[in-house]
């Protein structure tokens, strides 16, 4: 057993960048692409991870992070939750119990989907998992009881599988990625927000035909509606609430005009980086729709679960993420009267995570995106405050120095990412009432979920094998 969990922990170790690769790597191979194409398409993947990482975390982190605090300080906002960033919510979640064990069970579960038909997705994308075993170790605090915990990384893991095999056709579409399911275990949870929002407006005369086409904007504009002049743009004005000084006309211009340039570097770059993870991809993907039509032919269509990061490059997406995060910062201050407490900080730039699928589910309209991701950020800035003491007791089981990052020991600690995740919310909120009313009713719903799921697949297998 320790020899097992030691394997596990030191594939965790790697990281995303390396671990990537090396699944893709033995993934193609074993789908008959072959060992050089595979290896390839897996590098490719993994320098496209590390070039999106550079740039969110770099320069959205280092440029635009800065200037939302700016602006906290500026206007004397009073918010005592820090966000912490999902680099320390994955260090504490993976330093649980359940975190050391949460691969081995998330690929035991994703292969038991797969047989019985619950699933399409083949979810490559461990590092993710997570987002599993933290909602499985706050479970497991609150109850005393780590079984209960297990349970609860297990069944919100079903629940994302089936949020990315239903999503999948409108990501292909969107994003132009086919073959490809987005399971990712913060971006899905705001998916059944963003179908109901979406339904709502469809409801709405003249609100449904309202559309902030993205797209179309750049060709009418010409070149001031190009990513990098859009990026610019909102750079600028962002920098001038910021930081723009009478009393020092000159420093506080060079400040702005250099978070104009980085943030239209950012539109400019990210898409780069997709397009290199979509092509590693590209080769992983038809070798495995050739696969599945050899060897499953009455089995359906089957998907690649990845990062939601492969998805960030996305023109409306982007847009929208450049608007959002400084409203994230006027959300927190205007909803402090129903209880918000978090200042966002570390993850400022995962509100374009948020947004992924998102903009799929709203057919890429800038509208009713802008829209819903008001509402997801205002929603998850009020669970991420409900989170804080329970990520914060999780943070301190888990060995993490609380007090460097919240600045004493007695403060506490949050997070967008996952502190924010409407699905933890619900397993956090049951599990005060009792957690085996959690378990219970969170297990009955995610078979009812599994069963309905495995139907449309069957059905849709039918029709397809039909067509052929």
């Amino acid at each position: 057993m320790e020899a097992i969990t030691a394997f596990f922990s030191f594939i965790q170790g790697l990281g995303v960048n390396v671990m990537m690769p090396i699944l893709l790597t033995i993934f193609g191979t074993i789908l008959g692409a072959g060992f050089g194409k595979s290896l390839k398409a897996g590098l490719t993947v993994g320098v496209g991870f590390i070039g999106l990482n550079l740039i969110i975390n770099n320069v959205l982190g280092t440029s635009l992070a800065p200037a939302v605090q700016e602006m906290t300080t500026r206007f004397g906002l009073a918010l005592n939750i820090i966000d912490v960033g999902w680099p320390a919510s994955s260090a504490i979640a993976m330093g649980t119990t359940i975190g050391m064990f949460i691969i081995p069970l998330g690929l035991l579960v994703n292969i038991l989907m797969l047989i019985t038909n619950t699933t399409q997705t083949i979810d490559v994308d461990i590092w993710n998992y997570w987002h599993f075993a933290f909602t499985g170790s706050i479970v497991a605090i609150i109850t005393g009881d780590v079984m209960l915990g297990f349970a609860a990384a297990v069944i919100n893991m079903v629940v994302v599988l089936i949020l990315g095999d239903i999503t999948a056709p409108q990501v292909e579409k969107s994003l132009g990625m086919p073959g490809v399911s987005l399971p990712h275990g913060f971006t899905a949870a705001f998916a059944p927000i963003a179908m109901f929002i979406n339904w709502v407006i469809d409801k709405i005369p003249g609100v449904r035909d309202i559309n902030l086409d993205v797209e179309s904007m750049q060709k009418k504009f010409g070149v001031f509606g190009e990513p990098l002049m859009v990026g610019t743009v909102i750079g600028l004005i962002i920098g001038c609430i910021a930081y723009f000084d009478v009393a020092d006309i000159a420093g506080s211009v060079t400040v702005i005009l250099g978070l104009g340039v980085s943030l239209g570097a950012v539109l400019v770059l990210i898409p780069r980086m997709a397009s290199l993870l979509m092509e590693g991809l590209l080769p992983i993907s038809d070798a495995a729709s050739a696969f599945m039509q050899k060897h499953f032919a009455k089995r359906g269509k089957i998907y690649i679960g990845l990062d939601s990061a492969v998805g960030v490059g996305h023109p409306v997406t982007l847009s929208l993420a450049l608007i959002l995060i400084p409203v994230m910062l006027l959300l927190a201050v205007a909803l402090q009267p129903l209880g918000n407490q978090v200042i966002p900080f570390g993850d400022l730039s995962t509100a374009t995570y948020m947004l992924v699928l998102i903009t799929p589910i709203v057919n890429n309209n800038g509208f009713r995106g802008l829209i819903v991701g008001i509402v997801v950020l205002a929603i998850g800035l009020l669970i991420s405050t409900y989170m804080a003491p329970f990520q914060t007791a999780a943070a301190l089981q888990a060995g993490f120095d609380v007090a460097s990052y919240a600045g004493s020991a007695d403060a506490l600690i949050s997070s967008l990412c996952d502190g924010a995740n409407p699905l933890t919310f619900i397993f956090v909120f049951l599990s005060n009432i009792n957690g085996w009313v959690c378990i219970g009713v969170t297990g009955v719903a995610a078979i009812v979920f599994a069963i309905w799921n495995r139907m449309r697949i069957l059905k849709e297998a039918k029709e397809l094998h039909e067509e052929a």
